[in-house]
């Protein structure tokens, strides 16, 4: 299957919309709360680990004094797009709207990380691109997709094989590799807590200002 076709918002925005001036910068608010933004972007099949080394590297980073928020595919499915169905339509408008949360949060000044299957190349360096190269940290998440299946914490494989579910990533729809993230982790040979070390260390220069 291939990527879908990404939509480039920006020729949408009706010609009665300007954007307001805002006073206070993002540089500013990461000098008052002492460290620099980023967007850690977690892809990777569902049961890989995403959300679990997600909420590990958060507590970690907390206990350093970091300001950081996740923002979890599922939790956002639920919120923002519980209008979105699993096309590769609504996958592509599921990561632009990520994306789009994602910026705001990194112009506030916050160390933001988003766990997200996102399978199509092409949406990922459409979040890349909305989010700025300078500030977009892609962490692949990897584990074969036999052991995803095996710990299938959701269920939702189970469910994929019993035909009660479409679209599922590495079932019926396709998961395309990164080519060349900026970190990988193997959970079929990592822990937890090795992961959130190999992801700390790699980002702790990222994060200080």
């Amino acid at each position: 299957m291939s990527s879908p076709p990404i939509k480039n918002s920006a020729t949408d925005v009706p010609n009665n919309l300007h954007s307001q001036t805002i006073s206070i910068t993002r540089e500013q608010r990461e000098i008052l709360i002492q460290q620099r933004a980023v967007v850690i972007w977690m892809t990777g099949l569902s049961g890989a680990g995403k959300s679990t080394i997600a909420n590990a590297l958060e507590v970690e980073m907390h206990k350093s004094g970091v300001l950081t928020f996740i923002l979890d595919g599922d939790n956002i499915r639920q919120r923002i797009n519980k209008d979105l169905g699993f096309s590769d339509t609504d996958r592509n408008e599921n990561i632009r709207r990520a994306a789009e949360v994602s910026k705001l949060m990194l112009d506030a000044g916050l160390v933001v990380i988003s766990a997200f299957i996102s399978p199509f190349q092409a949406e990922r360096e459409m979040a890349k691109h909305l989010i700025g190269d300078d500030d977009f940290i892609e962490v692949f998440i990897d584990a074969p997709l036999a052991l995803c299946e095996q710990r299938d914490p959701k269920g939702l494989y189970q469910k994929a094989r019993n035909g009660e579910i479409k679209n599922m990533t590495g079932i019926d729809s396709s998961y395309e590799v990164p080519a060349q993230p900026d970190i990988y982790i193997d959970t079929s040979n990592s822990s937890v807590a090795q992961a959130v070390e190999v992801i700390a260390t790699k980002i702790r220069n990222r994060t200080r200002r």
